[in-house]
């Protein structure tokens, strides 16, 4: 299948009070017509991805989960096998499985877990992939590299997809490389340098920078582009009616000119037309299909834009 595919549209989620409020959620978000429920994987105030990636499954029919993304550092990759195939079987299919090799170094600095340089965190969530596709796969797997090593171990259960869909981001060459050799869909993102979002991780969101970091995915990937989806998680959702006013506003948020952020690929500013067509001129212009809003606001102020564009 070639590009452009049709759009489908995510949201991730962090928080609810109590079980119920988190359904509610869950079917909040299958009946606006987004496609997953994407959860974070950090220490700070929020739910555990994989059970409450669970829990959103169980409350509804159709909608998909996944984590954006799991700390491959976080859990040996034996581990995160077996309970995302819990997670694949249980909800009949419905798992995506978002991974990456760590990013956010308050969450290394509170744990106590030791934050490697990037070059080491990148070589151990390569081994990490090939660990988890192969406990995925039938029979038993051996596996020996630099991290991780297996021996004739057979993962069970096995997912119901064969094999679910990985989502693999970045904004660096080797990440985006390796997510174009690996990934089922390529998450474009600012590279976050310092381990923290700042003005500099925005700057390397532009469409400039975006565009260079589609060569790269394009290069990587060769003759399987085609069945990449390229997905893009936003920072800003806002539908007005006011828009170079909000530009204005908003661009000193960013480090950037109000003109960048009109064409950040990172946030949608505008009235809900306007929004559409910028979402149809992305697609056009990196491929970018598949959208994830994040918070409760953030879903209810895009559905109208849901349910323009999702599936065509």
């Amino acid at each position: 299948m070639g590009h452009p595919r049709p759009f489908r549209f995510g949201v991730q989620l962090a928080n609810a009070r109590n079980a119920a409020e988190w359904a509610e959620l869950a079917r909040k978000a299958e009946d606006l017509g987004f496609s997953t429920l994407f959860m974070p994987d950090h220490f700070t105030d929020s739910l555990a991805p994989l059970p409450a990636m669970m829990a959103a499954a169980d409350a509804t029919d159709t909608l998909r989960v996944a984590p954006l993304v799991l700390d491959n550092d976080y859990k040996h990759p034996v581990v995160t096998a077996k309970e995302l195939a819990t997670i694949d079987l249980l909800s009949d299919g419905r798992l995506e499985v978002g991974i990456g090799a760590g990013w956010m170094a308050s969450d290394y600095e509170q744990s106590g877990i030791t934050m490697d340089e990037a070059s080491v965190r990148v070589d151990r969530l390569e081994e990490g992939i090939a660990v988890i596709k192969g406990l995925f796969a039938e029979g038993p797997f051996d596996f020996a590299g630099t991290h991780y090593t297996i021996s004739g171990l057979d993962g069970r259960p096995k997912p119901v997809q064969q094999p679910p869909p990985f989502i693999i981001g970045g904004g660096r060459p080797r990440v985006l490389a390796l997510a174009a050799r690996e990934a089922d869909i390529v998450g474009v993102n600012p590279a976050i340098k310092a381990g923290r979002v700042n003005a500099e991780a925005s700057r390397d969101g532009t469409a400039s920078a975006t565009d260079r970091k589609l060569g790269w995915v394009r290069e990587a990937a060769g003759a399987r582009y085609d069945d990449i989806e390229i997905n893009f998680l936003l920072f800003a959702c806002v539908v007005t009616d006011d828009r170079q006013g909000t530009l204005e506003t908003m661009a000193p948020l960013f480090g950037l000119e109000p003109d960048e952020v009109a064409e950040y690929p990172h946030a949608w500013v505008g009235s809900v037309d306007q929004i559409c067509e910028d979402l149809e001129a992305g697609r056009e212009r990196w491929d970018a299909s598949y959208l994830v809003v994040q918070g409760v606001d953030a879903m209810t102020a895009a559905a109208p834009i849901v349910a323009r564009l999702a599936g065509h």
